[in-house]
Order: C-alpha cells, then structure tokens, then sequence
C-alpha cells in the first residue's frame, strides 16, 4: 500500500501539555518550553531559562513531542539558574 508523504507531513499532531497548577493546553507537537512561555506571555518568554518536562530537567529551546506535565524555570528559579549553569545547559543563552 503506498502512502503520500505530502499529507501526513501537513497533519498537525495537538499534544497536552498540564501545567502544575493542574491546568491542561493544546499544543502542536514540537512546541518548545519557550513557545510554551511565549504563548502564556511574553514577559515570562524573555524570563524563561528551562523547564522541567515529565520531571525532567530541558532545555527551553527542546521540542516536545508527546503529552507531558510541564514547570517553567526563570531567573527566580534557583532550579533554573543551576540547569543553565550546568555543561549540558544553556550556557550560550545570551548569544541565543
């Protein structure tokens, strides 16, 4: 059976994304923790370092593929600060 690239590549696959206070968003796969904040604001976007995803500590500019729970990290954070920080953080992130 053959199938047309073409048209599963224009299917936009929605994803849920539940933040700690319980509240649930729909987004496209591949929406990144930044476009996340960017969505809520953006004030929180220019603020946001990294997030945590499913209790893992991401990089905000790291798709997200699948359903997850999901904590935005800013400056304030001190979990933030640390993942930035670290050799596998964002430690370019002005130059971003």
């Amino acid at each position: 059976m053959y199938f047309c690239n073409d048209f599963y590549e224009n299917i936009n696959i929605m994803i849920d994304i539940k933040f700690p206070d319980g509240n649930v968003r729909q987004y496209e796969s591949g929406v990144t923790p930044m476009d996340i904040a960017k969505s809520i604001s953006e004030g929180l976007a220019r603020n946001v370092l990294s997030a945590k995803v499913n209790g893992i500590m991401w990089d905000a500019l790291r798709p997200i593929d699948n359903d997850a729970d999901i904590c935005l990290y800013t400056w304030n954070d001190p979990e933030g600060k640390a993942f930035v920080g670290a050799p596998h953080g964002r430690g370019d992130r002005a130059a971003v």
